[in-house]
């Protein structure tokens, strides 16, 4: 069974490791973030699928013979360079992830197929340092009598059209994932992979405390997330989570994360 979890109250993320699969990274974070409202909304799917879409260097991660796709809207704040106060005007604007679960050298983490946003500079440094596929979009999300009202419509030039309309919320208290569950194997994930115009595999570390995960309900209106991948999702996924808030620690892909 889930454990229950207190959100309020709680310190620096790096006072916490204990629960990390691997230790933090030797050299110093470069980044943080905060992420707010998030709904991790996953569907079960063949890893025949999947598979031909994530590069061979890398593992497909699969639960009981199924690999999973998620998509993650969210909102950031205090986004920032280590050292640096966050800059008003670029540290906060949503986000939306379209991602599935892979591996390597032990390391199981996240591989990204999209991430919208609707800051320009957060994209364009996003897609140079982290070799990872942000598009610009238009975006925006509201909160009303419960619900998070979240769009986005992708406008990335040159790049296929992709488009989210749903509300979602919290249905129940917050708890921590236990170790050995899908819940816990769907969220606690502590890197995450991307690759160059070479297909060359990156790692990058990220750190931040177990999740506080509550049950969530979504309704979708619109969703083409999955299109530019070549298959449509079902309009209702198999499991929701929502998590209220997450701080969080991210390191750069150096020379010696280089998978070759």
């Amino acid at each position: 069974m889930p454990s229950a979890i207190a959100t309020k109250g709680m310190s620096h993320p790096l006072k916490k490791q204990d629960h990390r699969p691997w230790p933090l990274p030797r050299r110093p974070w470069i980044m943080a973030q905060v992420w707010h409202d998030l709904l991790f909304a996953h569907w079960p799917l063949g890893p025949e699928i999947l598979r031909p879409l994530v590069p061979p260097g890398l593992a497909l991660d699969t639960w009981n013979g199924q690999a999973w796709l998620a998509v993650v809207p969210f909102r950031m704040t205090g986004v920032r360079l280590r050292a640096t106060p966050a800059i008003p005007w670029f540290s906060a604007f949503p986000e939306l992830n379209v991602r599935t679960y892979v591996t390597h050298g032990g390391k199981p983490g996240v591989w990204f197929f999209s991430l919208d946003a609707t800051n320009s500079g957060a994209v364009a440094g996003a897609r140079l340092w982290f070799h990872l596929p942000y598009f610009r979009a238009e975006m925006g999300l509201v909160q009303e009598e419960g619900w998070i009202f979240y769009h986005s419509r992708r406008t990335h030039r040159g790049c296929p059209g992709a488009e989210l309309q749903a509300r979602y919320r919290p249905t129940g208290p917050a708890y921590t994932a236990e170790a050995g569950t899908l819940d816990h194997w769907l969220t606690e994930r502590y890197c995450l992979y991307s690759a160059d115009c070479w297909q060359r595999i990156y790692r990058a570390g990220i750190h931040h405390w177990p999740w506080p995960l509550q049950p969530a309900e979504a309704e979708f209106a619109m969703h083409t997330m999955t299109a530019p991948l070549g298959f449509a999702l079902p309009q209702s996924p198999s499991l929701l989570h929502f998590a209220r808030v997450q701080d969080v620690r991210v390191w750069a892909p150096f020379s010696n994360h280089i998978i070759t």
